[in-house]
């Protein structure tokens, strides 16, 4: 039953998988065709590199440092790169999912069918990965893809663990990682250990609410009480039966997965009614600091995952940087603040590269599965290999805790505060309960 409930719709009356199937069929005999798999001559043809983000719509935080990530990258390439002794230009075909899934997969088998890419990249939300990921794997297509769980990313595709995939490997944390970071941080502080989770009726809520495969047998496990809510629909405009049960079930602590607009009614309607937890930890909407400047100083205290930061010990195996070095060079080029996502676009970009430069046959989808699965990489975020990952297609990243407090060189700032999970990652201060 719940293999079923993770493939849920990607849009009105289609399910995913019957989306994926009608565009491969309509795509099949372009996708059959070799140009499809890269250069028929060397010399002649151009890698082309699909790049599929949200750069629009509810998520589009998520592809806000992209233009400036690919700007570097392209800058990196110059005019082509080594393989076999052949120079290849590279061109990175850039589209908008428009945080649409539906969207993604169109987009998907577009340049799959139209555009012959070689290797496809994806990244930000089961929103757009899963979609993307699917056409590739129907259409015998090498895909890399990163910032989703990779639980969602697998067992959301409907992956058996015995085969895995053939097409598509996935580099991001999992919700293992995320229960062990959240309870670290719930158990360095007093509480009566009640848990009232939200979760949305997207792709992720279904994967993180999972009762098997998701995050509440973990938290069970830490010996805390679930209140669960249920799902609710994203962009919401009513919390009040939520906020309620909370309030009766006294619960110390809030966490669950919303969008960040789903996250900022909840939480000021529970100012309005009265509700102030102890704790409030919650994936996906507190990643950027432009959600929490929506909240004021009620963002102050609030907690999430923190995939990456300026204080991450890692470097780019492309181009040198720290990631304090690259955090830095992007708030000097957009005078914006440093997000979660730059690293992991930037890692997405330096594995490819990393890949394309190892395959011995870049004309050949399966020459580059190879190299893919031989990778072995320093990335920006930490290292990439598919070795020993937990399953086939998944390899793992650090997380860490944070938390929002007062900034310096910005209005508020993500602190690491717990580092359970990965103690290579240095913390900047204690966990607190929100005042």
């Amino acid at each position: 039953m719940a293999k079923q409930k993770n493939h849920r719709a990607a849009g009105p009356g289609i399910s995913r998988r019957e989306a994926v199937k009608a565009l491969a069929a309509a795509g099949a005999g372009a996708a059959a065709a070799p140009a499809l798999t890269g250069p028929a001559s060397a010399q002649a043809r151009v890698i082309k590199v699909g790049f599929i983000s949200p750069q629009t719509g509810p998520i589009a935080a998520f592809g806000s440092a992209d233009d400036f990530i690919i700007a570097g990258v392209r800058k990196s390439i110059g005019d082509g790169l080594m393989i076999g002794g052949v120079k290849y230009p590279v061109e990175i075909l850039v589209r908008d999912s428009q945080s649409n899934p539906s969207r993604a997969a169109e987009l998907a088998a577009e340049l799959i069918t139209k555009d012959k890419v070689t290797l496809m990249l994806v990244s930000s939300t089961s929103d757009t990965v899963s979609p993307v990921a699917d056409q590739c794997e129907v259409n015998g297509v090498p895909c890399i893809s990163t910032d989703q769980p990779w639980e969602a990313y697998f067992f959301g595709r409907g992956g058996d663990p015995k085969k895995g995939f053939d097409w598509t490997y996935h580099f991001f944390w999992g919700l293992g990682q995320v229960v062990q970071t959240f309870t670290g941080l719930w158990n360095s502080v007093e509480t009566n250990k009640k848990v009232g989770v939200l979760w949305s009726n997207d792709a992720d809520g279904v994967a993180l609410s999972d009762p098997v495969t998701g995050m509440p047998p973990g938290i069970l496990k830490a010996g805390y009480t679930i209140i669960d809510t249920g799902r609710f629909t994203p962009l919401s405009n009513d919390f009040t039966a939520q906020i309620t049960k909370l309030k009766n079930e006294k619960a110390d602590i809030v966490s669950g997965v919303f969008l960040p607009p789903d996250f900022a009614t909840f939480w000021a309607q529970c100012a309005q009614q009265g509700y102030k937890p102890k704790v409030v930890t919650v994936a996906k909407a507190l990643l950027f600091p432009a959600a929490v400047e929506a909240l004021g100083d009620r963002g102050i205290g609030l907690s999430s995952e923190e995939w990456w930061s300026p204080s991450h010990p890692f470097k780019s195996g492309l181009t040198g940087q720290s990631a304090a070095e690259l955090c830095a060079e992007f708030t000097k080029a957009t005078g914006k603040q440093w997000v979660q996502p730059i690293g992991f676009k930037h890692a997405l970009l330096e594995v490819a590269i990393d890949v394309l430069k190892r395959a011995k046959n870049v004309a050949d989808p399966k020459s580059i599965m190879e190299a893919i699965i031989a990778t072995d990489y320093q990335s920006i975020v930490g290292p990439v290999s598919w070795k020993n990952g937990p399953m086939k297609n998944v390899t793992t990243t650090p997380l860490v805790g944070g938390q929002w407090a007062k900034g310096k060189g910005f209005k508020y700032d993500i602190e690491i505060v717990n580092n359970v999970s990965y103690p290579g990652i240095p913390t900047v201060r204690k966990f607190e309960p929100i005042l």
